[in-house]
């Protein structure tokens, strides 16, 4: 989910709800390889995180390669190639939903990257990658050395696929089989073709076809689309064999999504949980501005779609969200929930030491 699930909204998400894992927004293959080390930001995690699973998106199998070294390098639980987003600009340059359209060439990703894992398990390291330049390259290294050791050591790093049904239509029957072929750990299917990107229903029946094509090969075969709830999501695996179900939209503004103990959102709450809402609100900004506060060109922009979602669930929702939309810092958001009622108590967030923030600053 790009420009949604950075580094602050993984933090709070996994303090809170503890998912299962999690996956970073998606990098752009060829950037990463190519930038100044800008794209690193979108890779930074902490170690509250895991599993954390890199996702990236590109139409360059030699750039795959390349970037599957730096994923292992700076710690990486898992890499996950997108193969599924439906934005014109992605789809239509050849990457993302795009790649449904050309089989080999996703075939041929998918074996880049997994190659680019093997040869750093056999001593590769980001200097033997030609297009990093070498600034990023010791920015890279430098953040594998500030890991705990356990994720210092060379270990199997495991590359998953996630799609849609199709392109215009659904074509799992032609598309699957592509992907099947060359082994990836696990595949994601979400069940709306390119076409209709988030509108409409997913089909989960298409994705009970998915299940039944990918049978007795050993990958994993999970589902994506509309799930709104863990009993929805459960219900999903029951009904349609999926070894694991994806949640995305559903956790806007609901940082307790995957804790069973709390009530979903949209239902009537408590108020004890609409102060912990406002609460987490400030946590949220206090933390994005600990992460990328000493970036060049940093701004406080992105965090404001947050406080929209976080609203929704919170009494006079509609007239708070216009001050928060205007915000500027953490500072300010705690000062507008305060103007609307809300005791928002001097707290030790237990935010992350600065060390542990290091990829960001050095990038």
């Amino acid at each position: 989910m790009d420009g949604v699930t950075d580094q602050p909204f993984r933090h709070i998400q996994k303090k809170y709800g503890k998912p299962m894992l999690m996956y970073t927004e998606f990098t752009n293959a060829e950037g990463l390889c190519l930038s100044n080390g800008r794209l690193l930001r979108d890779l930074l995690y902490d170690e509250t995180q895991r599993p954390i699973i890199a996702q990236i998106f590109g139409k360059t199998p030699h750039f795959f390669h390349q970037a599957a070294i730096i994923l292992c390098e700076i710690g990486f639980d898992g890499i996950d190639i997108n193969m599924g987003c439906p934005s014109k600009n992605v789809a239509s340059s050849g990457s993302g939903a795009g790649l449904i359209r050309t089989p080999y060439l996703a075939q041929e990703i998918v074996r880049a990257t997994q190659r680019g894992v093997q040869d750093w398990l056999n001593g590769a390291t980001v200097h033997d990658c030609p297009d990093i330049k070498p600034r990023v390259a010791a920015q890279i290294l430098a953040k594998r050395a500030a890991l705990p050791p356990a994720y210092q050591e060379r270990r199997p790093i495991p590359v998953s696929v996630k799609t849609r049904i199709g392109y215009d239509t659904p074509i799992l029957e032609t598309w699957l089989p592509y992907l099947l072929e060359v082994e990836p750990v696990a595949i994601c299917i979400h069940g709306r073709t390119l076409a209709q990107a988030y509108a409409g229903a997913a089909s989960w029946e298409q994705i009970g076809k998915a299940v039944e094509l990918a049978k007795g090969t050993g990958i994993l075969l999970l589902g994506n689309g509309d799930v709104l709830s863990l009993t929805q999501a459960q219900q999903r695996v029951d009904d349609y064999g999926v070894d694991g179900v994806l949640i995305g939209r559903a956790t806007y503004g609901n940082p307790f999504f995957f804790d069973a103990t709390q009530p979903i959102q949209g239902e009537d709450v408590d108020p004890a949980y609409v102060r912990d809402i406002a609460h987490i609100m400030v946590e949220h900004a206090t933390l994005y501005e600990q992460s990328y506060v000493d970036y060049e060109k940093y701004y406080f922009h992105p965090m404001r779609k947050h406080f929209g979602w976080y609203a929704r669930q919170m009494h006079g929702g509609k007239k708070l969200r216009i001050p928060l939309m205007q915000s500027n810092s953490a500072q300010e958001v705690a000062q507008i929930l305060q103007e609307h009622g809300y005791e928002i108590e001097e707290r030790e967030y237990g935010l992350l030491p600065m060390s542990d923030l290091s990829l960001a600053i050095a990038a």
